[in-house]
């Protein structure tokens, strides 16, 4: 017995050694476009003998390490010819596939068919990808495509109503949601208060929401992350196209700046609805403007570097009494380094600047604020094997933070010049990713990031009593702000306070079979950075503010399970998915609180907590004439602030109380039925439960003056949401002879001509004397028609 326990190990160690003795070498290239040469983000290479494969990562780049032999090797991508071709693998190859567009229609298909394929092997969860494409068919008001908009139509996503500029990611608030463009960081992802986003559709290449399971190389929010990249130019030749619409046009031009070695692309949007304004004698004004930029060129086999852009300014004004303009302006060198055929590096020098300009004409003063950072990034990509790959770099972001500068604009102006001081922070990072295949069934990703945040000084922070900087009024039961009781000045170079935190990342796939597999995920995410808002979904009037003394970073703690399937051979989806999530440090506000050109922010400030759980599910439909997806969300999400010590009540008497993003039911259907090869049909409907909001539930005379009683907060809700959107687009037959493609797109945005409420208000109605409440609504139905080209 003993000997035959002895002979299985020796057996078992001779085959390992003779399976390590065999040599092994790397296969890796890039894939692009034929065309354009643009790279191509998540194509599958597979290797159908050894059941074994890798995709490209965010820049094309693909590697995957092989024992010595002879393999056939597919490469596949939707909208693509799969190529096959037959490989001896006697020593490290490179390999680049150029794919070419099999036909028009397949790259409008919604999901990609490679996300499928992955999916369910990956232990990627929670996260969902959207082509430009798909986002274009979209109905969107006034006629212009969306991302943010579309994103809603996912489940675990809503929005605060038709005007807001943020979105909401499985009950957390809009400021927790992190924006990337091209790894730069954006602080205000809206134009014209939130009617449009700031992302161009067409400058656009790849798009994926992280809702859950966050790699650790994401930090700095503790929802969800968005990340975008911008396409990089066509290196081939010189390609337009652009739009007209209805309230807004737009124009992207791409090509060379020397064959197959680099390129441009320059693209641009306007609205020109405010130049109509005169003929109705209106002398307000209401209008943006955005540019994307990028510059990339091949050095050689193991450089490129990339140089991308995007600036945005928004305008609006009415008559000499106000004026408002605000924007984001970013910029980013990236340099790509292969180290060796497993090693990829890529450095980024980013600077990111968020401004906000208010003229006040009537009381004549000009409000300046904003925030202003830079970003040093170096990240790696270690092909180490097959079944283990690891993800790790580093990161540290400088902030800059002007809350406001009010300085007056005539001589005769009663207002004095008035400075808030400004506020300096450091960020800082380093993480681990690892992802690791532990069989043919069951995959692990998993990783760490330790996060690092140093508040430096400022011109002056109030001292108070016990550090309490709000205090509780026991006579009246209520919070008021402290006196400060002195004044510390401190350097520059001072920390007035820091933190760090470890944030473990873990998620598994285990599969059950060929079309099925269950997940798992866990991530603790830190937030260091607060957005002050007394509204449901941000505005540009919003400042940002770090942590510090007074305020804590929130931290989050997030757990989902999920069961997905293919069916038909993929040509349906399902997932099912269900999170539970609890937040530390959710800053709350005191009743009263003015949180507007305040130098004291502390002083209406609480620390609360919140949590949120649901369950979410997607039905996809991902070929054929009909595709789309239908989403369904059930969700709770809540907020509680208690009091400190035993006397104090807490906000709403220390009791939980609806976050104003809790939607119980969430449902989209969105569809996309191609009639032939001119007509296609796209609509989207909408149901979502009202958002919580607080209604007067009496009234009481003070010194002959009504004033209302409010109860608990968020104890109300707003009607329930709902619309359907419908859009035709015709594509004239093209003719053999002409590199000219146009098309037009009609659309009815809440065709049935839904009035949702946007807010409800409260008042006496002048001629009778009695209160009534008035609902606001935005938008009825609205048509629109654009016509757009490409050459």
């Amino acid at each position: 017995m003993h000997h035959r326990f002895l002979w299985i190990i020796l057996s078992f160690l001779l085959n390992g050694l003779i399976v390590n003795a065999q040599e092994k070498y790397t296969l890796r290239g890039l894939i692009t476009e034929e065309s354009s040469n643009e790279t191509l983000i998540g194509v599958n290479v597979v290797f159908p003998e050894i059941q074994s494969g890798a995709a490209t990562n965010e820049y094309g780049f693909y590697s995957i390490t092989l024992p010595e032999g002879t393999y056939t090797i597919v490469v596949s991508y939707l909208g693509f010819n799969s190529v096959s071709e037959t490989i001896t693998l006697s020593g490290d190859l490179v390999k680049n596939f150029s794919l070419v567009p099999s036909t028009e229609s397949l790259e409008e298909v919604v999901i990609t068919r490679d996300l499928n394929e992955l999916i369910i092997k990956t232990p990627q969860m929670s996260v969902n990808r959207l082509s430009s494409a798909t986002i274009k068919e979209i109905p969107m008001v006034l006629g212009e495509s969306d991302i943010i908009k579309a994103i809603t139509l996912l489940p675990g996503v809503t929005t605060g109503g038709e005007s807001g500029s943020g979105f909401n990611v499985r009950g957390g608030a809009a400021d927790q949601n992190l924006f990337l463009l091209d790894e730069a960081i954006l602080y205000n992802s809206s134009h014209l208060f939130g009617f449009f986003s700031v992302f161009n559709p067409d400058a656009i290449k790849d798009l994926r929401l992280y809702k859950g399971g966050i790699p650790a190389r994401y930090g700095g929010r503790v929802s969800s992350v968005l990340d975008i990249y911008q396409k990089e130019g066509n290196s081939n030749a010189f390609h337009m196209n652009g739009g007209i619409g209805a309230v807004s046009s737009k124009l992207l031009a791409e090509g060379p700046l020397k064959k197959n070695k680099g390129s441009f692309l320059f693209g641009g949007r306007s609205t020109y609805a405010h130049l109509f304004l005169p003929l109705f004698d209106l002398d307000n004004i209401a209008y943006f403007y955005d540019l994307n930029t990028k510059l990339s060129y091949k050095i050689n086999d193991r450089n490129n570097i990339y140089l991308s852009g995007y600036f945005g300014r928004d305008v609006f004004s009415i008559q000499d009494a106000f004026e408002n303009a605000y924007g984001n302006a970013v910029f980013n060198f990236r340099w790509n380094h292969l180290f060796s055929d497993k090693l990829f590096s890529n450095l980024s020098l980013i600077y990111s600047n968020y401004h906000y300009d208010l003229k006040l004409g009537f009381v004549e003063f000009d409000w300046v604020s904003g925030i202003r950072n830079f970003n040093l990034k170096y990240d790696f990509k270690h092909y180490i094997s097959n079944n283990f790959k690891l993800q790790y770099g580093l990161n540290s972001i400088y902030y800059k933070f002007n809350p406001g500068n009010i300085t007056p604009t005539t001589e005769t102006s009663g207002i004095n010049p008035f400075k808030l001081i400004d506020k300096y922070a450091v960020e800082s990072a380093l993480y681990l990713d690892a992802e690791h295949k532990l069989s043919n069934k069951l995959s692990l990703s998993y990783g760490l990031r330790f996060s690092m945040f140093h508040r430096l000084g400022q011109d002056e922070l109030n001292v108070y009593e016990n550090d309490q900087a709000v205090v509780f009024n026991t006579d009246f039961q209520i919070y008021e702000k402290a006196n400060p009781i002195g004044v510390t000045n401190y350097k520059r170079s001072d920390v007035i306070a820091k933190f760090s935190n470890l944030e473990p990342r873990f998620s598994l796939a285990y599969q059950l079979n060929s079309s099925s597999s269950i997940k798992a995920s866990y991530n603790r995410m830190s937030q260091y950075l607060h957005l002050l808002s007394n509204t449901n979904s941000p505005t540009p009037l919003d400042v940002w503010t770090p942590s510090g003394k007074f305020i804590k970073p929130q931290l989050l703690d997030q757990v989902a399970i999920g069961y997905f399937r293919n069916f038909k051979n993929r040509r349906y989806t399902m997932e099912i998915e269900s999170y539970y999530k609890k937040l530390k440090n959710r800053i709350d506000y005191i009743d009263g609180a003015d949180l507007v050109a305040n130098n004291a922010i502390e002083q209406a400030i609480l620390n609360g907590r919140a949590r949120a759980y649901g369950l979410e599910f997607l039905l996809r439909k991902n070929e054929g004439r009909l595709t789309g997806w239908l989403a369904y969300t059930l969700s709770k999400s809540e907020q509680q602030t208690g009091g400190r010590t035993a006397e104090e009540t807490g906000i709403n008497n220390g009791e939980w109380y609806y976050t104003p993003f809790d939607k119980t039911h969430d449902i989209s259907v969105t569809g996309s039925y191609e009639i032939n090869e001119k007509w296609k049909l796209n609509s989207n409907f909408l149901f979502q439960t009202g958002q919580p909001t607080t209604f007067p539930n009496g009234q009481y005379a003070f010194n002959g003056v009504i004033v209302p009683n409010y109860g608990k907060r968020n104890s109300n809700r707003l009607p329930s949401y709902h619309r359907l959107d419908l859009a035709a687009t015709y594509t004239p037959k093209k003719r053999k002879t002409k590199t000219w493609k146009t098309y037009w797109v009609f659309s009815l945005y809440n065709i049935y001509n839904r009035r949702n409420a946007n807010s409800i208000s409260f008042g006496r109605n002048q001629e009778n004397g009695k209160n009534e409440a008035t609902r606001l609504s935005l938008f009825g139905i609205v048509p629109s028609i654009s016509y757009n080209f490409k050459f």
